[in-house]
């Protein structure tokens, strides 16, 4: 057995079977194409992220159009706070991209919001990683065996204290954001080649990818939480043109996205 089908084993249960004969025109294999290229350029911008192994706009699965594939280079159990953060901004990459490029969104983003606010949830309810709600574990409300079905669901906790946990929650993301805007703004030339090159092979290795940033290296990345000084030189309107989760796609485009594709 070959490393070239272990790794298609791989990608078959995470992505799901290649659709070779599925037809998607080229407005929307650009946008595909874009939104993978968005997920990898924050991986690779951002420290403290899984390195980049493949992306592919190949159609998978049902109604995946495509997936940026991350592999973590050691084995840990532990996550810092940081890098959850970072995890998110790649995982909003894939939205902001479209964003930048073609001023609005699409359905493909589904999967990687749904990750990213499960992830931001956890490092608010289960982590204690929100500086307002303090190291505090706040459990799911799970119903009784032995409840009555008639009578109202008991909240586990006070209306104000879930308000404060959406509110923790949507800022996380929102700062997450703000950073992949951030990157994809100041990198837009890299993304750029990125997507017309993987509209032109459709599947990009680890070496196609560093070939690329190689020839924009002279472009300055950015560090987390950059946004706050900037101030409105990379802010703005993001329509505008101008684990611990455990390691995986980063998204697969589509209503039936599998991991985190376009």
């Amino acid at each position: 057995v070959s490393m070239q089908e272990f790794e298609e084993a791989i990608e078959r249960v995470i992505a799901g079977l290649q659709k070779q004969t599925r037809i998607i025109d080229e407005e929307e294999k650009q946008r595909v194409a874009y939104h993978e290229c968005g997920h990898a350029l924050v991986a690779c911008t951002l420290p403290h992220t899984d390195p980049v192994h493949k992306i592919s706009i190949i159609p998978r699965g049902l109604g995946s159009l495509g997936y940026t594939l991350q592999r973590p280079e050691d084995d840990r159990l532990l996550v810092m706070r940081t890098e959850l953060e970072n995890r998110i901004a790649v995982l909003l990459g894939g939205i902001t991209a479209e964003e930048i490029v073609f001023g609005e969104t699409s359905t493909g983003a589904q999967n990687g919001l749904q990750r990213a606010t499960d992830l931001a949830r956890r490092m608010v309810t289960e982590f204690g990683m929100s500086p307002k709600l303090g190291r505090v574990h706040y459990s799911e409300s799970r119903p009784s065996m032995l409840a009555v079905p008639s009578l109202p669901a008991e909240l586990p906790h006070s209306e104000d204290t879930i308000r404060e946990i959406d509110l923790e929650i949507r800022r996380i993301i929102d700062e997450a954001s703000q950073t992949a805007h951030e990157v994809l703004t100041n990198r837009r030339a890299v993304l750029d080649h990125m997507a017309k090159e993987l509209m032109e092979v459709e599947v990009m290795d680890a070496d196609h990818l560093k070939r690329i940033l190689d020839e924009h290296k002279t472009v300055p990345q950015i560090k987390p939480g950059t946004h706050a000084a900037l101030g409105t030189a990379t802010g703005g309107d993001e329509g505008s043109a101008s684990r611990p989760p455990s390691p995986g796609p980063a998204d697969a485009a589509g209503p039936g996205e599998p991991a985190e594709g376009a």
